[in-house]
């Protein structure tokens, strides 16, 4: 039995109450999907009220919703089919049409200097690549590649802020929170590795 759109909203309305009344926060929630007919796997998407808050390399819903959780606990979290503009950015991007992005993104849960590897990160254009410690050289430290590294690992809007375009010094791929097929299918498509 399928819900109406006027069904949805008032349940929302509904868990958002008694959300606020339970937590005394009265936070915006969450909205997430599933975007499965992807080149390089599962991807969960979830989108706040700055814009998206995730794009994620998943196994299932479950591992979805449990990383959600972890980093946006303080708010109701809704699915959604309400995601279209996502969608169809990432829809152009896999398919050529476009490997740039025009989305709101919000990265408030990333602060000091992970956040400032990834502002470096999202300013790297398509069919280029930096080193781990490029990258953390212009977020301002050169020694901090391992840092810069690890910031990247745990990057909440994966493809869309491309930490895929950072490489080791040597050239090798380095480390991928999606698998190192998915980035090198990514560096390939956007023509930074040959075929």
């Amino acid at each position: 039995m399928s819900t109406t759109l006027k069904e949805r909203v008032a349940l929302e309305r509904i868990v958002a109450g008694a959300f606020a009344e339970l937590t005394g926060r009265k936070e915006k929630p969450l909205r997430y999907a599933l975007m499965d007919d992807t080149p390089v796997g599962l991807l969960g998407l979830a989108v706040g009220e700055r814009g998206l808050c995730r794009v994620d390399f998943v196994q299932d819903e479950e591992q979805f919703l449990r990383r959600l959780l972890d980093d946006f606990g303080d708010r109701p979290v809704f699915r959604s089919d309400r995601l279209d503009a996502v969608r169809r950015e990432l829809d152009r991007y896999f398919s050529g049409r476009s490997l740039k992005f025009d989305l709101d993104v919000d990265l408030s849960v990333v602060t000091g200097f992970s956040r400032k590897v990834l502002d470096a990160t999202a300013r790297i254009p398509a069919g280029r690549v930096l080193t781990y410690t490029a990258v953390a050289a212009k977020a301002g430290n050169a020694r901090a590649s391992r840092a810069a590294g690890n910031a990247l690992h745990h990057n909440p809007v994966a493809i869309v802020v491309p930490c895929h375009r950072v490489l080791r010094s040597d050239g090798s791929l380095g480390g991928y929170g999606g698998g190192l097929p998915a980035k090198e299918w990514l560096l390939r498509h956007e023509g930074a590795m040959l075929l």
